[in-house]
Order: C-alpha cells, then sequence, then structure tokens
C-alpha cells in the first residue's frame, strides 16, 4: 500500500487571470501585489492602465509631489451601502486630487481642502478610500507589493520631478 498524500490546493491568481471591465484601483493593485515577478507586476500595470492609476502612482512616488493634507489617519465615515449602489470611485475622482497637493488650488482654505478630502473618501468603495489615504502619506507600497521601478518600467511617459 502507497501512504496516502493529502494535497491542499491554494489558489494562486496569474496574469492570466481576469479582472472584470473597470475595476477598481485596489482590485488591481491587489492583481499586481500577489504576481511573484518584476515582469508579471509590469504587465499588470500595463494591461490595466488608467489616468487615475498613474495620477496616484505619481503622487506616491514622486518626491516633489507635496501632500497638503495632514498626514495621518483621516477622520471619516466609511461609505457602508452594498457595492455597486452608491460608491463612486477613484476612477471617478482623481480628476480633483489636484486640490490635494502643493501648486494644485493653493487658494483653498485647509478648512475647506479638508473638508473636500473627507467627502471624497467617504463617497469611494472603502477600499478605495484606504488606497487614497496611502497615497497621501506616500505609503502605497506599505500594503502593496509595487514599487517605484515597476512603476517606472510600466509607464515610461511618465515625468518624474519638477512638480512643486
Amino acid at each position: 500500500m502507497s501512504p496516502t498524500k493529502t494535497m491542499t490546493k491554494t489558489k494562486t491568481i496569474k496574469a492570466s487571470d481576469k479582472l472584470p471591465p473597470n475595476p477598481f484601483i485596489h482590485e488591481i493593485l491587489e492583481l499586481v501585489s500577489k504576481q511573484r515577478t518584476k515582469a508579471k507586476k509590469v504587465e499588470i500595470l500595463k494591461e490595466y492602465s488608467t489616468e487615475a492609476l498613474k495620477v496616484l502612482f505619481i503622487w506616491n512616488f514622486d518626491d516633489t509631489v507635496i501632500s497638503v493634507v495632514p498626514e495621518g489617519d483621516v477622520p471619516y465615515k466609511e461609505n457602508e451601502v452594498p457595492v455597486g449602489t452608491d460608491h463612486t470611485s477613484l476612477r471617478r475622482e482623481y480628476k480633483h486630487l489636484y486640490n490635494f497637493v502643493k501648486g494644485g488650488n493653493d487658494t483653498l482654505s485647509s478648512l475647506r481642502r479638508e473638508t473636500m478630502f473627507i467627502q471624497i473618501l467617504e463617497g469611494l468603495h472603502p477600499e478605495e478610500a484606504k488606497v487614497l489615504c496611502l497615497v497621501k502619506d506616500k505609503a502605497l507600497q506599505s500594503k502593496y507589493k509595487v514599487t517605484y521601478e515597476n512603476v517606472k518600467e510600466a509607464y515610461p511617459d511618465i515625468q518624474w520631478g519638477g512638480r512643486s
């Protein structure tokens, strides 16, 4: 008699696995994080390239982009309605992010800027809001396994530096 082996299957997401059309930013970042090689990470970043994703990467990785929203935890209430009913996404809201960096809209008062930031967070899918909070503190790589080198290779069109 041969010994019986118990094998457990672990689900691994391959680069060939597809996200739904117009995925949330956090879904793209999670898929990138699960890839084991730099080439696969770059491939996923290229496949799901959006302006919103590029803007977030620039804010996160470019040292010349200076956040004018206070660092640390943001006092906002997570949007708890079911997904698909009353959430907005970073894919739609990224056009307003210039308000939260130096040189973007310096006419805003700190109170107005912080109120706007909280309003955006409260309208976003909870995971999207977490991504935005990480980006504002330049800490995206603390949760997701994506590096400046991955982004630079995937998006050679991004001009780095000279923004503030």
